[in-house]
């Protein structure tokens, strides 16, 4: 509290007491909601923490902006923006029996639909719009619609079956037990409008069964004839008992009635902040791979081809390449022009994270289009085209990490949300079935914690929070949930840490998890070689286990690369097929500062600090990025680079690898 000051309490909650405060650093005046946690029901404290989370995802001219949270004095503390206008409903109260003019209504309710637009395309509910909870600028023109302390996070096709909100504004669904959806928010914003010509609520009663029953039948006084016959219609359309005939707020905005106060709105107040789009697609011409042999020199240098003086055309930011699954050299994909800091690969999938937080895909097109399998008899395999796009409906939303596993990938967001889509298989995605969805969906049991960490295994998923709680969800035979079961699990479940252990990070392999706590005792107790300088200067642990094929990275602060487990192809780059329990120096790496570790199938990936990569393992397939080569020897991949450039992000899984360069 020491950058606020106290000035008076204006208003107390449900959860809490609500302050007007002045913020010292630029003396604004702020709200603080106090909410708090001490005394609360687990359950309290979610939706404590859901409001927080719910007013991260928005950012609009007409939903009071989220600042900061914190806590002091064992309770939450929400900083958000100060609307000095009071609410909608003082606003009302003081018309006494004035009607406003139809104008003055729809510069109103314009700013209210847009507002709940950007909330619904969110995939959020607000569950209680109420005129109380629509505030007014000092000038009394502009609307801001706040208190999501109920709000849920839905799915396009989610219904929500609490009964919350206030009974004035619940809909006919709700009063019978039925489903309901965002058609429910239509409803309120019907009975708002219906407030707005009327100065008094749609609904109202002595009781609260009188109140369901006016709800049910939908009875309520006529609105004056001094407004116009539309303005009239469109309220009863959103009063609709039936919630599948009442319009969509698209539908809403393109009824006549709207159109011109929602252009005076654009002309009068300002445009909506549109996110800052991407840069246009870089020109991507098909690259015919030449190896040229030997080793890139540092001295030499290196960056993308396809941008020269002649064409006038800039290389793209980044430069992704793959290979494995039949791709026997490097294949750099089509690359929009932007800067990719995170690369992630699954069975099928090809995910990046961007510098400005968006999600990039690369997709094989269908089989028998172009850059498909050759025909038969054919006597060489053109080399596959990909696609690359961003994914849709991810405005507002910032990217952080991304984790693919077989047909379903996880994103974590610089919020500390995670969100999960693909195949819904094995419960792999969390929402609590087995569907599958096309676009990111937010893991609803989640949103009470702030997420710091997820990783994908095939068909399983482990994530960390900020208090170090680990959870896990999806296929769980063979024990990899880490649950004491073999129980499957389609949302996620707790994961009993030991209290002296504080988890850091977690590893999915295929079929297996492993746990880092920053205590690395265990790996010393393994009567470490005397060569091995110790736990103390780990740096970096790579981690790959399928069944029957368990190893361990280890990469030391020093640069030097040990390695254990199991070595059937000599993925342990000891140049021996000899499996090991104790590390040992990979002594290919020795010239080499070995700065990031990656294991796929059978085959290893590691990455110098000057940019070189070198490969080692089973070689069937192309796994090593180069014609089918199988050695315990570390060797290395030539990658067809120009500029100087560094090495961002490598990922592996299962015989693919997946690696991002930027310039330097």
């Amino acid at each position: 509290m020491e950058k606020y000051e106290r000035i008076r309490v204006v208003g107390r909650g449900a959860f809490g007491i609500v302050h007007l405060c002045l913020r010292k650093a630029d003396q604004k005046l702020v709200i603080l909601k106090q909410i708090p946690v001490e005394q609360m029901s687990k359950d309290e404290r979610l939706a404590a923490q859901n409001e927080c989370q719910v007013l991260k995802l928005l950012s609009h001219p007409n939903v009071i902006e989220y600042y900061e949270n914190f806590l002091e004095d064992k309770a939450l503390m929400i900083a958000m923006e100060y609307a000095p206008g009071g609410t909608l409903a003082e606003f009302i109260h003081k018309r006494c029996n004035s009607l406003l003019d139809e104008d003055t209504i729809l510069h109103f309710f314009v700013q209210i639909l847009l507002a709940l637009h950007h909330v619904h395309t969110k995939q959020i509910l607000h569950r209680d719009l109420k005129t109380q909870n629509i505030l007014l600028d000092k000038h009394r023109m502009i609307v801001k619609i706040g208190d999501f302390g109920i709000s849920k996070i839905l799915s396009s096709k989610s219904k929500a079956y609490t009964v919350v909100g206030t009974p004035c504004y619940i809909s006919p669904e709700l009063c019978e037990g039925k489903p309901y959806n965002q058609k429910s928010d239509i409803w309120a914003l019907g009975c708002v409008l219906y407030e707005l010509t009327s100065l008094k609520r749609a609904f109202e009663a002595a009781n609260l069964p009188a109140l369901v029953l006016k709800i049910m039948s939908g009875t309520f006084a006529p609105i004056s004839d001094r407004y116009s016959p539309d303005l009239r219609q469109l309220i009863l359309s959103m009063l609709n008992l039936d919630p599948s005939k009442r319009p969509q707020l698209n539908e809403i905005m393109a009824q006549s009635i709207c159109i011109r106060p929602l252009l005076n709105l654009y002309t009068d107040v300002g445009s909506v902040k549109m996110r800052r789009p991407e840069k246009p697609l870089a020109p991507v011409q098909t690259v015919t791979h030449s190896r040229t042999g030997g080793r890139v020199s540092s001295a030499r240098p290196r960056g993308v081809r396809g941008g020269s003086a002649r064409t006038g055309i800039p290389p793209p930011l980044s430069s992704i390449y793959t290979w494995g699954s039949g791709i026997t050299t490097p294949l750099r994909l089509p690359m929009l022009n932007t800067e990719v800091v995170q690369v992630s690969a699954g069975r099928t999938q090809k995910a990046g994270v961007t510098k400005s937080g968006r999600l990039i895909m690369w997709e094989a097109p269908p089989m028998g289009t172009a850059g498909g399998p050759s025909l038969p008899g054919a006597t060489e395999q053109l080399q596959p085209q990909f696609v690359s796009r961003f994914l849709e409906g991810q405005s507002g939303v910032t990217i952080k990490h991304v984790s693919c596993g077989d047909l379903f990938t996880a994103c974590l967001t610089d919020r500390g949300i995670i969100m999960t889509f693909g195949s819904g298989s094995n419960g792999c995605l969390g929402h609590g079935n087995f569907t599958d969805i096309s676009q990111p969906k937010i893991v609803e049991a989640l949103l009470g914690y702030e997420m710091v960490q997820v990783a994908c295994g095939a068909s399983h998923v482990l994530a960390v929070s900020n208090e170090r709680e680990v959870f896990a969800w999806g296929r769980g035979d063979n024990g990899r949930l880490g649950l004491g079961t073999l129980e499957c699990h389609n949302s996620p479940q707790q994961v009993a840490v030991p209290p002296e252990h504080e988890a850091q990070r977690v590893i999915c392999g295929i079929d297996s998890s492993m746990v880092l706590t920053g205590k690395l005792r265990s790996v010393r107790a393994q009567s470490l070689p005397a060569a091995f300088p110790g736990p103390s200067c780990l740096k970096q642990m790579g981690f790959c286990a399928s069944l029957g094929d368990i190893r361990l990275f280890l990469s030391l602060a020093s640069g030097q690369c040990y390695t254990f487990g199991s070595n059937q192809h000599g993925q342990l780059g000891t140049n021996s097929c000899r499996n090991s329990r104790v590390p040992h120096l990979v002594v290919g790496l020795r010239a080499m500062k070995v700065t990031v570790v990656a294991c796929g199938d059978a085959f290893t990936v590691a990455i110098g600090a000057d940019g070189e990569v070198c490969t080692w393992g089973k070689g069937a397939r192309g796994r090593l990025g180069r014609k089918d080569e199988e050695t315990g020897t570390p060797r290395p991949v030539q990658l067809e680079e120009t500029h100087p450039y560094v090495v961002t992000s490598v990922a592996c899984c299962h015989g693919n690898t997946l690696l991002a360069v930027k310039r330097e």
